[in-house]
């Protein structure tokens, strides 16, 4: 899956590539994601980074389901991260507002839909004016 996002950057799976993260301590990838109230909510099954500055810039979370069967996945801003532990990424939202975020469909992500995201959790797009990046994952 590749996001078209402006002329400076292209949004890529890691796990689809041979890119690696510029600090390995961004892979998140297997942890649990818990929710501002201390609830697992799902876990990082990948990471969408930018091509260009090859930061993280999406967690793909997956929720519910047996054995990654029926399971829903969603796009979190990497925004929305709070603290990362070595078990668990936890971030500023609530259950209930996870449950109506725009679903992951791979096939369908473009720019409006990322930007959909963006809106939904309340974050500019990263590849807007202004926009700085999180101190993602370097919290307390």
């Amino acid at each position: 899956m590749i996001v078209e996002t402006d002329a400076r950057a292209t949004l890529v799976k890691l796990s689809g590539t041979t890119l690696t993260l510029t600090d390995p301590a961004e892979d998140v990838r297997g942890r649990k994601v818990v929710d501002q109230a201390g609830e697992e909510v799902g876990e990082v099954d990948d990471l969408l980074i930018d091509d260009r500055e090859h930061k993280v810039r999406f967690l793909q979370v997956s929720s519910g389901g047996f054995l990654g069967l029926g399971a829903t996945q969603f796009l979190i801003p990497v925004d929305a991260v709070t603290r990362v532990t070595e078990e668990a990424v936890h971030i500023d939202q609530a259950r209930e507002r996870l449950t109506g975020a725009p679903r992951y469909k791979p096939d369908v992500v473009d720019t409006r839909y990322a930007g959909e995201v963006y809106g939904y959790y309340g974050y500019p797009p990263f590849w807007g004016p202004g926009y700085l990046y999180p101190a993602y994952p370097y919290y307390p």
